[in-house]
């Protein structure tokens, strides 16, 4: 049974109609009149859709991430690889099955793939802790990355999850470390790490894993240091404001592409991903073969610091324009005497004139 979300209720309907026209019970066939009904209401269910989904705001956005039927990271392990080898453990306590990690073949090529997963089912689900991750499952991945840089072996990670799970025995088995050390393994890594963003990238359960080289996105997908929700309740100790909370975060993959804090958008079918799961695999597979060719030519050091380069350079701001055209950069980190020496000195001659005759202005008009 599909499952459809508020804003889709027009679609619903259209849908339930759709499936009665096609339902072939007591007919011998389809006639030609219904044969058209069928034509006509699946280009009104693909306009209503394509008009819909190019008009969601930030809260619906976060309902489409979130929903039930989009795929999950083992339907892009079991699509996007071959020879897939799940790992287990993390060495120091137990297997966690919030994440999925092993080494593959992608286009010929070695990778390590590494999946949050938050199951398909009720029973997968409570598997999989919902995506949640516990401090064995990030101790699991800094043992795996570990591992592939020492083999020179590209990473690749698919990221969904409402955040890092906040039981208390997670807490007394050091998640807060657990996460600051999964990030300081990523941005200390010499492999070309790719993290593609498919769900819910939440908190710093997310970006654990998502400190790579390239940072993707899907269309829908959504990225943030907290849930909607959980802003909500922190800034207005209201739940129910989650569209003005989701707004005000810019979590959306538009957004984040503006800030430069994700490097490309991966587009989705009309409808979602989880309307036409299939062909989100092609694209996903080009992209990732386009950004693997492109780390081919970098060097281990080049790696570290385009990744290095990325994250510090998040958040810089472009300047106004003082004193010249070209403007001076005020958040620049640069010395008074390099900002005196390139922006003053070479109109040192003007300005000399201009200072000599002041003070011989002054002197004149004191004689006076």
């Amino acid at each position: 049974m599909k499952s459809y979300l508020e804003f889709e209720r027009d679609i619903k309907g259209l849908e339930e109609e759709l499936e009665k026209l096609k339902d072939p019970f007591n007919k011998e066939g389809l006639s030609e009149v219904e044969t058209g009904k069928i034509s006509q209401i699946q280009t009104e269910i693909d306009e209503k859709l394509k008009k819909s989904y190019a008009n969601l705001n930030a809260w619906q956005k976060t309902q489409v991430a979130r929903h039930e039927e989009r795929p999950k990271a083992k339907f892009f392990i079991d699509n996007l690889f071959t020879d897939f080898i799940n790992l287990s453990g993390d060495r120091h306590f137990s297997e966690d099955e919030a994440i999925i990690a092993g080494f593959a073949k992608f286009d010929n090529r070695s990778v390590l793939v590494l999946g949050q997963e938050k199951g398909e089912d009720l029973d997968s689900r409570l598997k999989r802790n919902f995506g949640m991750m516990r401090p064995e499952g990030y101790r699991k991945c800094i043992r795996l990355m570990k591992l592939a840089n020492k083999f020179n072996i590209p990473i690749i990670s698919f990221i969904d999850t409402p955040g890092a799970y906040p039981g208390i025995g997670a807490e007394q088995r050091g998640q807060a470390e657990s996460i600051a050390s999964s990030i300081e393994c990523c941005m200390s890594l010499e492999v070309p790490t790719i993290s593609v963003i498919i769900g819910e990238g939440g908190s710093g359960g997310a970006i654990a894993l998502a400190s790579a080289n390239k940072v993707l996105m899907f269309e829908n997908a959504i990225f943030s240091v907290i849930s909607p929700e959980g802003c909500a309740s922190i800034l207005w100790r209201d739940p129910s404001k989650s569209l003005e909370a989701a707004q005000a975060m810019k979590l959306t993959a538009h957004e984040l592409l503006k800030m430069k804090i994700v490097d490309e958008i991966i587009k989705e079918p009309i409808g979602g991903a989880h309307r036409n799961k299939e062909s989100l695999i092609s694209s996903t597979r080009d992209v990732l073969i386009r950004y693997l060719d492109e780390f081919k030519s970098y060097s281990k050091e080049d790696i570290h610091q385009q990744r290095r380069e990325k994250f510090l350079n998040i958040g810089k701001q472009k300047s106004f324009s003082v004193f010249s055209k070209e403007g001076i950069n005020l958040l620049e980190k640069t010395s008074i005497y390099s900002l005196f020496k390139d922006k003053i000195m070479p109109y040192k001659n003007k300005l000399l004139v201009f200072f000599i005759s002041i003070v011989i202005l002054i002197f004149v008009f004191y004689l006076l």
